[in-house]
């Protein structure tokens, strides 16, 4: 299931925010009663409706539209009652979602149930009274001065319900009738305002619709006296509680973007189909095959991002600047450094306004299912052998929003410099399909950087890197790629200057996982004190800067889903058969955070295994298995011959190979003469220019 709110029809919509507005704008309600009414309306429309859903995954089954009055009528009928009730109905609820086998006893786990139950409601009431803090916060309205509160009333009704929630799941008393939360917000604002707001949601939408689309056409009429280009407006807010692009500027901005008028705001409501029909596969096929989910993905990439990308081929989407602008590119999976990156990057940048952020977040927001940790190491036994555990958490922390809010940076965000696309964890396969939608929010800047988001950055790095650039030989087209130095949090601040890493070593894995896939490497560095930047062999996929028309040579690949290693080597192998050279820069400028498995940090295979009802890393190994056959089809692998391909049923996998494999300024056979790589024997030589730092 979605962390994403769903209608009926499966269709996704945004998971919502702790934040509806930006700093500067919610000083402006601070002391306007009438404003901070229109806020509490605000809520219950966008950050209410995901505050009432996540206050408690319990509640969601207790406030289900059944015929009989939702779980909680359904009880009634349950003996035994209380907690071995709720135990029974979420474990049939399990079974008939695929997440637990009907051949297991009802009460086998029901202690562990019970006390995880209990532990939740604990943890939600105090999200619960988090939530009227904050909401105090933004709006000025306290529990000691304004008694009738609504949140305030709200927020203790709900508390009540869940003590007797909690008191009938340990056998206490019987379990509460059905709290309709939300209609008694509505009751509350309608006594405060004196107004109608029963709406339907339809309606709601509706009136949102209509709203933004005068806001764009407004904005649309500033942008003739805008620095700006036209093309960045209408402006797709950067953070939650909002609509789908499309319902917010109609679907004809769809159309304009796939017929020549493309737009920031058009491309995201692509994506966000594309992540619809993504949500909507996932659930019809949720055991099929692995096969048979490749076949369906690539299905609807075909009907969903193969127009857009067939609309654009062979040219840039927007005119390119040349006013020195970089573009950053960031995929961000549950990353708690997002937005400390983000202010490292703009509080260092000699040109901040000439920065762009593109920011793929790739989130479990706590709606629909339990957020858990990646596989954490808790000790180890009498062998010495590891103990793991995986567990629940809270949700994750939204990065743009810790940024956006951020009063000294909020200004970017309300220049439209962030662009950010949300995407469900449950949606997420990889670090190579987050690259391609990331690479889609390009806006025309000069430069494109591509980088992890977890990373310090030294003082002025924006400057030295394009002058570092534009020193190499072959600029315009050249490609400055590393994998930089490691930091640790609490690591004094990263100023920079040691010598730059060469990517000049590769080897053919030979984890069971990887299939012998190639792996790239670090190898010499140089003395540092070079006239120009010199060539290195490979790229790094968590750091390149290049000049923008990169992504009209090297477009980044929708077909590559659930894939972890591969995508340096056909990244590499197609920049340098498109005529691009790569360098090393001179001096580290950027650090970046090594994530070892014993951080404990979640990974997207852990995801696929739950998305798919097959927990663990074994169904997304499966599915990286087919796709792998891609690359190692570029690269000139046996077992990836189109005939091989054919034969083994996998020939899918070439699906707009044409556009997206080696170039034609230089052939793949010249790029693995050039790298000294022998894919017949697996075997990766010594690269003399590249480790003694001789190719100009």
């Amino acid at each position: 299931m979605s962390e994403g709110t769903k209608e009926n029809n499966g269709d996704f919509q945004f998971p919502k925010s702790t934040t509806s507005n930006s700093t500067s704008k919610r000083r402006r309600h601070r002391t306007d009663q009438n404003d901070s009414t229109k806020l509490l309306l605000a809520l219950l429309a966008g950050a209410g409706a995901a505050f009432l859903l996540a206050i408690l995954v319990l509640m969601s089954r207790l406030e289900a539209e059944h015929g009989g009055g939702g779980i909680a009528g359904e009880l009634a009928a349950l003996k035994p009652q209380g907690a071995a009730g709720v135990d029974d109905q979420i474990y049939l609820e399990e079974v008939a979602q695929g997440h637990a086998s009907p051949g297991l006893m009802l009460h086998g786990a029901k202690n562990d149930r019970q006390n995880n139950l209990v532990n939740a409601i604990e943890r939600l009431k105090g999200g619960y009274k988090a939530r009227l803090g904050q909401f105090q916060k933004l709006t000025g309205i306290r529990g000691d001065t304004h008694r009738d509160n609504p949140m305030e009333r709200i927020v203790k009704e709900a508390v009540d319900n869940l003590d007797g929630i909690e008191g009938a799941l340990k056998g206490e008393g019987a379990m509460p009738q059905k709290l309709d939360m939300k209609q008694d917000f509505l009751k509350m604002l309608n006594a405060e305002n004196g107004k109608n707001v029963h709406e339907s949601m339809a309606e709601r939408f509706d009136k949102n619709r209509k709203a933004n689309q005068a806001k764009a056409a407004a904005e649309a009429a500033l942008a003739d006296d805008s620095e700006q280009p036209p093309h960045l407006f209408p402006r797709f807010p950067p953070l939650p509680p909002h609509l789908m692009a499309a319902q917010q500027f109609g679907q004809q901005i769809i159309t304009d973007t796939l017929n020549n008028k493309p737009t920031i705001a058009g491309i995201i409501a692509i994506l966000q189909t594309f992540l619809s029909h993504i949500h909507a596969m996932e659930v019809e096929k949720k055991t099929a095959t692995a096969h048979q989910v490749i076949n369906a993905y690539f299905a609807i990439v075909d009907s969903d991002l193969v127009p857009f990308e067939r609309a654009y081929r062979g040219r840039p989407i927007f005119p390119i600047r040349e006013d020195s602008s970089i573009f950053m590119s960031l995929g961000a999976y549950r990353d708690h450094l997002l937005g400390e990156t983000l202010r490292q990057a703009f509080k260092n940048a000699k040109h901040p306004e000439r920065l762009f952020v593109g920011a793929v977040v790739q989130n479990c927001f706590g709606i629909d299912v339990q957020c858990r940790t990646g596989v954490e190491v808790k000790g180890k036994d009498e062998h010495g052998n590891p103990i793991t555990e995986v567990s629940d958490r809270p949700p994750d922390v939204n990065g743009i929003e810790q940024f956006c809010t951020d009063p000294e940076y909020s200004k970017y965000c309300d220049s439209g410099q962030i662009r950010a696309l949300y995407v469900n964890e449950t949606e997420s396969n990889g670090p190579t399909t987050a690259r391609y939608f990331a690479s889609k929010l390009w806006g025309g800047e000069t430069y494109f950087l591509q980088a992890d988001a977890h990373l310090r950055f030294a003082p002025e790095w924006d400057r030295q890197y394009e002058e570092e650039v534009k020193a190499a030989k072959s600029y315009p087209k050249a490609v400055l790629s590393s994998y930089p130095p490691g930091f640790s949090e609490g690591d004094p601040p990263f100023l920079g200057g040691s010598k730059g890493t060469r990517l000049c070593t590769c080897e053919f894995s030979t984890s069971d996982v990887e299939h012998k896939i190639i792996r790239i490497n670090t190898g010499n560095n140089c003395r540092g004190e070079e006239e120009h930047p010199t060539q290195i062999a490979y790229i790094a996929a968590g750091f390149f800067f290049a000049r923008a028309e990169f992504l009209v040579d090297v477009p980044f690949d929708p077909f590559l889903p659930w894939c972890f290693m591969g995508e340096e080597i056909a990244l590499s192998l197609r920049a340098w058969t498109n005529g691009w050279d790569i360098y090393a820069p001179r001096k580290n400028l950027i650090s970046h955070q090594y994530r070892p498995g014993r951080m404990g940090l979640p990974k997207f295979w852990e995801n696929t295994g739950r998305v798919f009802g097959r927990p663990g890393p074994g169904f997304n190994t499966e599915l990286q298995t087919i796709t792998l056959q891609r690359i190692k089809h570029m690269v000139g692998y046996e077992e990836a011959t189109s005939t091989n391909l054919e034969n083994h049923g996998t020939s899918i996998v070439l699906t707009d190979y044409e556009h997206y494999g080696p170039g034609e300024v230089r052939t793949m056979e010249a790029f693995l003469e050039h790298t000294r790589i022998d894919v017949k024997n697996f075997k990766c030589a010594y690269i003399d220019w590249c480790n003694e730092c001789t190719l100009d």
